[in-house]
């Protein structure tokens, strides 16, 4: 597994959005001055008069973008998720979401892997404020390459998502032909004794820690629940059928992410033991982001002893 190449998913987005350009001349971007770091370079030299750069002022662009929406484009926005959920939630959840216009909000540098930059920047809240909203598709692809394929699906997607993507490089392991379905969970791994559904950078931590279990004798299902919003309940509720207990991994608040969505799935069709690998109500900090994965315990050794605890519950 070491030899496979990392690459940063927001990469995978810079990719994905030039070639959406080039698939569909209506696809127009925004950036809040952070144009480098989330990779949209090449899709403004391509394409100078479809790429605005708005300067730091995250609510306008927003604005803007819902305007073209209205013109027949596909605008996407794209800043640090911090910024591009908390900081103008209002005007995503009154002028993009409550009218159901056509925008794709590109939100980079999520969770607590953006490292160094600190607390206020690692925001972990942005899938739960973006999948209580009517209309809102949420999108956490795993790597480079589905980071790509999901931006040009969202291009394709008639209404408003919302994509997660990051700032480190992680191993890049999904097919680059690999056709990227909204709302249909991605099977990596079958199993017998308990289901982990994962998303964003912990999908490659499950994948470490399914080696580690079949060591200890468990045979572990991983799917990789890539759309949070639609959640692919019917993927959830067969594979829990046969294995009887569930972990989810995620990088991202306990409350309302991916383990929540998976949960409210449970309760109310299979009732299943159920552990979360999560940050438990707290603001992240300072530091590189393995030191701060092992911090909060999202990493590999966590998602193995979440598992062998929820056998236990079985």
């Amino acid at each position: 597994m070491d030899t496979i190449e990392k690459k940063d998913t927001r990469s995978g987005f810079g990719a994905g959005l030039l070639e959406a350009g080039r698939r569909n001349p209506k696809v127009v971007a925004f950036c809040a001055d952070l144009t480098s770091s989330l990779k949209m370079g090449d899709f403004a030299k391509e394409f100078p008069d479809r790429f605005f750069q708005t300067g730091i002022a995250e609510a306008n662009m927003t604005n803007m973008a819902a305007g073209m929406a209205l013109s027949g484009y596909v605008p996407f926005t794209g800043t640090f998720a911090a910024f591009a959920s908390g900081r103008v939630y209002d005007q995503v959840r009154q002028c993009v979401a409550y009218s159901n216009k056509n925008v794709k909000i590109a939100a980079s540098h999520a969770g607590v892997t953006l490292g160094e930059d600190g607390a206020t920047h690692q925001i972990l809240e942005d899938i739960g404020l973006m999948k209580m909203l009517p209309n809102m598709t949420v999108i956490v692809p795993c790597d480079y390459n589905q980071t790509m394929n999901a931006t040009i699906a969202a291009a394709e997607h008639v209404g408003p998502v919302y994509l997660r993507f990051g700032r480190p490089k992680v191993p890049n392991f999904t097919p680059a032909d690999e056709k990227f379905v909204i709302g249909k969970a991605q099977l990596i791994q079958e199993g017998t004794d308990v289901t982990i559904f994962a998303c964003g950078h912990l999908v490659w931590r499950a994948i470490e820690a399914l080696a580690i279990l079949k060591e200890q004798g468990i045979n572990a299902e991983l799917i990789n629940i890539h759309t949070i919003k639609p959640l692919d309940v019917e993927a959830v509720l067969k594979s829990v059928a046969k294995t009887r207990c569930v972990v989810t991994a995620e990088e991202h608040q306990r409350n309302g992410g991916l383990g929540d969505s998976v949960a409210q799935a449970l309760a109310l069709n299979r009732p299943a033991p159920i552990e979360m690998v999560a940050v438990d109500d707290a603001f992240g900090q300072s530091g590189t982001p393995d030191e701060l994965l092992k911090a909060y315990h999202l990493d590999t050794p966590d998602i193995v002893e979440a598992v062998k605890k929820v056998i236990k519950r079985k």
